[in-house]
């Protein structure tokens, strides 16, 4: 009787959580069923309506996550494909006695396995395992900390700039800021009696841990390998506009809004959320130790850098002679023959394979949309509601919606394939927009936005979690930066990118 007595609470307590976790699971399917039942919109061919039903289940299990997001991706495309008669294929496609129906559904569920943006994005997660196996990531950002620590804002530089070199290189700004710059970081405010949870978080951790994010954002902007839906943004801009954005287009882009930011943005968080010490010599003292038990480079450190810059001088001029993904998979075969990484580490980078997943199956829905004609009826009903209105102010419009819509969003790739399609087809049937300019607006957004919120981005909950930045001044901060880049990505970005493309 006892033993049931204490297991009740125990019980009662578990249930809520339980009923929750329900709730999540259910909630996707509903708003799929919800959609199904809907009629069929107005120039709409039923099999595009049902799959975008299907389309915004899976958008909305991602934003909720009751599962792992390449489960849920991929029972997106598993039941497309099973029901492919309804769903994916059009009627004159099935009444063709030559048209393979099961043969078909499968080479299109497989088919984003096959995608070359896939296969950049797992080799370059590869490549942030080097970082952390050879901890060549960490020695930059200490080398930074030695000689720009003595004061917290020249310490936020070394932040700022420990980020902008490793972020070229690193696609996962949860890898490069929430793996690499974070478990630095985190070190530093102890040094100056600042703890996390606590009012003494003010001195100097609130701050350093605000300049991070934010730096993160910045450079997820600022490169195109810089963020892994940076290079889903780049496949779907190809499938629905046929632009193909380079990465030396890309930085150039955002190149001059990229430096006025991470020239001023520890500044600025500096007078906006100041740290109350100014000034210690721990910090520099601290990092000249920790480089010590580094000792010299390694050999595999050297080897790491040399493979690195010489798949970024790939990327940048050899685009004509090697497919990207297939320069970094060089690279990947050049560290495994090396020793730099080990075939145990490519198999048991659970990250890697499981963005490698997510994302293949996030391009064959995002084509899908395209295949069944939603995109394209999307497109001429959005150009319809904005006839009449300049075009200027309607890439504006858009341009901000896009920005902001991103309140509703926990995962960059799930805004991204959920409305980067739809607003660039919208675009695309207004005469007048500058549809290259509007294009590169749109992705090199993508970096930025994520300030917006703590769960805006990867490494926010990272930060958040930090116990350095209270929920008031995250959102209150996250409000004001989120403007401000807005602002200025109009103000400079769009001037200068009209001026170059």
């Amino acid at each position: 009787m006892k033993t049931t007595v204490i297991n009740d609470p125990r019980k009662a307590q578990a249930s809520p959580g339980a009923k929750k976790h329900l709730l999540m699971l259910f909630l996707p399917v509903l708003v799929a069923v919800l959609l199904l039942l809907v009629p069929v919109p107005a120039g709409l061919e039923p099999y595009a309506w049902h799959f975008f039903a299907i389309f915004v289940g899976v958008i909305v299990g991602l934003i909720f996550e009751p599962l792992p997001g390449a489960v849920i991706g991929l029972t997106g495309v598993v039941i497309i494909a099973l029901f492919s008669q309804w769903l994916l294929f059009s009627p004159a496609e099935l009444a063709d006695p030559k048209f393979k129906t099961a043969t078909q559904a499968f080479k299109w569920a497989v088919s984003g396995f096959g995608n070359s943006t896939v296969w950049l994005i797992f080799g370059a997660f590869m490549f942030a395992a080097g970082y952390d196996k050879t901890q060549f990531g960490r020695r930059l950002a200490l080398i930074l900390v030695k000689y720009l620590g003595r004061r917290s804002l020249t310490l936020g530089y070394a932040i700022t700039f420990a980020d902008l070199l490793l972020a070229p290189f690193t696609p996962s700004n949860t890898a490069r800021s929430g793996g690499t710059i974070y478990p630095i970081i985190a070190n530093l405010p102890p040094l100056y009696g600042s703890k996390p949870n606590d009012p003494s978080a003010r001195k100097i951790g609130s701050y350093l841990m605000w300049v991070a994010i934010t730096a993160a954002c910045i450079t997820s902007s600022m490169f195109l390998s810089a963020l892994a839906p940076n290079l889903l943004a780049l496949a779907l801009v190809k499938s629905v506009v046929g632009f193909d954005i380079s990465w030396g287009m890309w930085f150039l882009a955002f190149l001059p809004l990229g430096l006025l930011l991470l020239l001023t943005m520890p500044l600025l968080a500096y007078w906006l959320y100041p740290p109350e010490v100014k000034f210690n010599d721990e910090v520099p003292r601290w990092a000249v130790s920790e480089l010590e038990k580094l000792g010299r480079l390694s050999r595999n450190e050297i080897l790491l850098l040399v493979f690195v810059v010489s798949a970024l001088l790939m990327w940048i001029f050899a685009t004509a002679w090697i497919e990207p993904a297939m320069a970094a998979l060089l690279v990947v075969v050049l560290m495994l023959w090396t020793g730099v990484l080990s075939w145990n580490d490519i198999t048991s980078n659970k990250p890697a394979w499981n963005t490698f997943a997510w994302f293949a199956t996030l391009v064959a829905l995002a084509d899908g949309l395209a295949r069944v004609g939603f995109i394209a009826w999307l497109g001429k009903e959005g150009g319809e509601l904005l006839q009449g209105y300049d075009p200027q102010v309607s890439a504006v419009v858009l341009m901000i919606a896009f920005y902001l819509l991103h309140y509703l969003f926990a995962s960059t790739t799930a805004h991204t394939t959920a409305l980067l399609p739809a607003m660039l087809t919208i675009a695309a049937a207004i005469p007048g927009i500058n549809m290259p300019v509007f294009c590169l607006m749109m992705c090199t957004s993508l970096g930025v936005m994520g300030i917006i919120t703590p769960y805006g981005t990867g490494p926010s909950p990272i930060y958040y979690g930090s116990g350095y930045l209270p929920t008031k001044d995250y959102w209150r901060l996250g409000t004001i930066f989120g403007l401000l880049f807005l602002v200025l990505l109009m103000l400079i970005g769009y001037p200068w990118m009209v001026l170059m493309f």
